[in-house]
Parts: C-alpha cells; sequence; structure tokens
C-alpha cells in the first residue's frame, strides 16, 4: 500500500523542516508498513521555501516537488497534487502542522479496515482565532448547508485521507473554479469523521486574513448554490409589490385629501434604499456571470515552472 501526501505550500520555509521530521517519524516508527511518497507544491513563494524543498528532496527520493510559475491559491495546488499522486491513498496536509501526522495511522486503518473511502478531520474549538473570525466561520457552515445541496461540517479542515475511487472522482470535476470542502461533499462516497482540538502553527504566520477568508467563502457559495439568484428575484419582486402599494397610497391620498407638503428626504430615503437593492442583485448576478466567464476561458488552473515528477505525468 502506498500513500500519497499533498502539501500546499506558500511561504512555509520556517515550518517545512518541522513538518518533514513529523513525516519521518510517523513513516519510520508509526506506519514502516506502507510505502510513502510526499508532493511538496510550491505555491510561488516568496521566500526560500522552494530551496528548503530541493534540499529535502536531494536526500529523501520520497520527495516530489512541483514549484508554480506565481501563486494559483491552495485550490490549485490540491488539484495539482491530486493529478500527480501515485499512491493507493492519497491525503492532504497543511506544512505548519495544524493538521496532526500523528492521526494518520487512525485514517489509514479506517480505509483499509473499516473500508471507508475518504476519512476526513474537523476541529472541535477554535482556540487561538480571534473571537471575529470564528463567529463569521460558524456562519459561514451553517449558511452553506442550508441554501445548497452539499455537506459541509462546521469547522471541516482540508486534511483528509482518500481512496483512489475517492481522488478519481474529485479529478472528474475539471472545473477552473473550485472549492474543495464542497467537492468532498459533493462526490459522496463513505466518509469518517475524525475530531480534534485546534493545534496552533509550528512556526510562520497564516496566510488567511479575514478579507481572503471573506472572498474565499463567496466562492463556495457562489459556486454550490443559486439561492443568491433566487433571493435577489425575490427581492425584486417584494419591491415592486411595496412600489405598487405606495403608488396606489399616493394617488388615494391625492385624491381625497389634495397636495401635500413634498417630502424630498423621504424621497431621497426611497431612491438610495431601491438603488441599493438593484446594485445588490446585479452584484449577485455579476459574480455567477463572473465564474461562467472564467470556465469559458479554459485556462490552466496552474502553470508548473520546476518539477521533479515525471513529465508524463504532469497535467495542468
Amino acid at each position: 500500500m502506498k500513500i500519497s501526501i499533498i502539501v500546499p505550500c506558500y511561504n512555509e520555509e520556517l515550518a517545512l523542516h518541522y513538518f518533514q521530521q513529523e513525516m519521518d517519524y510517523i513513516s519510520e516508527e508509526k506506519m514502516n508498513y506502507v510505502e510513502f511518497e510526499i508532493i511538496y507544491i510550491n505555491d510561488g513563494s516568496q521566500d526560500k521555501t522552494m530551496d528548503v524543498i530541493s534540499q529535502l528532496a536531494k536526500k529523501d527520493k520520497r520527495i516530489k516537488y512541483i514549484s508554480f510559475s506565481r501563486n494559483f491559491g491552495k485550490e490549485a495546488a490540491i488539484y495539482a497534487g491530486l493529478k500527480n499522486a501515485t499512491g493507493d491513498l492519497v491525503a492532504i496536509m497543511d506544512a505548519d502542522l495544524q493538521d496532526p501526522p500523528s492521526l494518520l495511522p487512525e485514517m489509514y486503518k479506517a480505509i483499509v479496515e473499516e473500508k471507508y473511502d475518504s476519512v476526513a478531520t474537523r476541529r472541535v474549538d477554535r482556540r487561538g482565532e480571534p473571537p471575529i473570525r470564528s463567529f463569521f466561520a460558524r456562519q459561514f457552515y451553517k449558511l452553506m448547508n442550508k441554501i445548497s445541496n452539499t455537506d459541509i461540517v462546521d469547522g471541516a479542515r482540508d486534511y483528509r485521507l482518500m481512496n483512489r475511487k475517492f481522488v478519481n472522482a474529485l479529478l472528474s470535476m475539471g472545473e477552473y473554479n473550485r472549492f474543495s470542502k464542497g467537492l468532498f461533499g459533493w462526490v459522496g462516497f463513505q466518509t469518517k469523521w475524525i475530531e480534534f482540538e485546534n493545534v496552533e502553527r509550528v512556526a510562520g504566520e497564516t496566510k488567511w486574513s479575514f478579507w481572503k477568508l471573506f472572498r474565499y467563502s463567496i466562492e463556495g457559495i457562489v459556486a454550490f448554490s443559486t439561492a443568491p439568484l433566487a433571493l435577489s428575484a425575490i427581492l425584486g419582486m417584494i419591491m415592486c409589490l411595496l412600489g405598487t402599494i405606495t403608488i396606489i397610497f399616493i394617488v388615494i391620498r391625492q385624491l381625497l385629501f389634495g397636495n401635500s407638503v413634498p417630502g424630498w428626504a423621504s424621497l431621497a430615503c426611497i431612491i438610495l434604499f431601491l438603488g441599493g437593492v438593484q446594485l445588490l442583485c446585479l452584484g449577485i448576478l455579476g459574480s455567477y456571470m463572473a465564474k461562467t466567464y472564467l470556465e469559458v476561458k479554459k485556462r490552466p488552473i496552474y502553470i508548473c515552472s520546476e518539477t521533479n515528477v515525471d513529465v508524463s505525468n504532469q497535467d495542468v
């Protein structure tokens, strides 16, 4: 049995040695009955991440790497790893050790002995995160589960171990705008969930600012739900109904009481409110049109600038 470990890296120079040490311990002491392949994906790092990966690869033949020509994002890095993984089982892990490698033996047992297709992980707490970030994260998961048919578990990590059937199902979806947490749930299959307490980064700083997470959440909503489109249509109908009622009220009032003092303030508020609703609806429509525009272009999900992976196995 061979396990491929996919490790997306963006400015992880300080964390890579710690991660590799932990993986060496797991592979040599805890799971020496399994063959390992570690695929580092350098996602256009601006530090010496690629230099560290090259040094590690020279010392260990199990280590493969793919270096992007620029920063294409974590989703592209995950896709590149999945396309080039040769293992019977494939795992996705972060290099900062917030995805504990110590869970791998349990995850392996669940697939091999318990016959699950994938084993996913979720954090049971968000210790160490800013409260406002944790609050919005929880609201996002609640919203996604209400407006889409995809099951996305609160606290779910990208860290999971999958069999080849599960991986092939993910690869069959070659869409440009990828949202892996949604894709994992959309493909189905039997998945076991393992819970663990939040782990602090071993080194370096998080690359996910509040703004980046907000944009990522919008991408997930647009990718797996058409509810915003229905919401904009319902909102438009409600405003039309309110406008019609207002017109009838004004006509009746004019006929019964004659001219009244015009109120420019109320008129301005109504105009601004209706204008805001229209812009909101146009923005929702624009988000879906933008995603369609990017898909139609058929651009590659990533561009490789350097790799030690067999060229015949490369695919973008």
